[in-house]
């Protein structure tokens, strides 16, 4: 293995961690802060100033992540084509990267127009329906990009156990082995 090798896996795997990290801070930590405003609209500004913060190092990751994922397949494209289990796993997380691309900006996008509902929703009985629907909605598409990011790491690793030796460190030796 390269030290570009090494390089490109490192990011990969890195930029993955600030993905799931990131979203899954936004959802245990940010989020239920914010709702200790009693103003409704201060608990929109509060979310949005930390995701405001976060959103570009968030972006940069995915970016990042795409790119390095690229890099990889093109590394172990014989490898991906020869060995049907790392073909299938290249398949699996191929969609569920998609999966976690299409959650982050349905979560951008759905969170946005909930703050736009909730600045508006004084008296107005349809954008209040709106804001109740959109805030049910964001309850669990925010656990959704950690979900999915979660599984590429799970990926990752079983991608990983399939390029090392027979043993490692948790399987007996060889010597203790039975041979039939």
């Amino acid at each position: 293995m390269t030290a570009y090798s090494t390089f490109v896996r490192a990011t990969h795997v890195l930029t993955n961690a600030a993905w799931f990290g990131g979203s899954l801070a936004g959802a245990v930590a940010l989020q239920p802060a914010s709702r200790k405003s009693i103003d409704a609209r201060d608990r929109g500004e509060i979310a949005d100033e930390g995701w405001r913060r976060w959103g570009p190092v968030q972006g940069a990751a995915i970016g990042l992540h795409l790119l390095s994922g690229l890099a990889i397949l093109a590394d172990n494209r014989r490898r991906v084509v020869g060995h049907p289990p790392t073909a299938a796993a290249v398949i699996l997380k191929t969609a569920l990267t998609g999966t976690a691309i299409m959650v982050s900006a349905e979560t951008y996008r759905s969170s946005a127009e909930l703050d736009d509902a909730l600045e508006h929703a004084q008296g107005d009985s349809a954008v209040e329906d709106k804001a109740h629907r959109l805030t049910h909605r964001m309850s669990w598409l925010r656990w959704a990009t950690p979900a999915a990011t979660a599984g590429l790491l799970v990926l990752d690793a079983y991608l990983g156990e399939q390029q090392r030796g027979v043993a490692g460190l948790l399987d007996p030796p060889s010597s203790l082995r039975r041979t039939t």
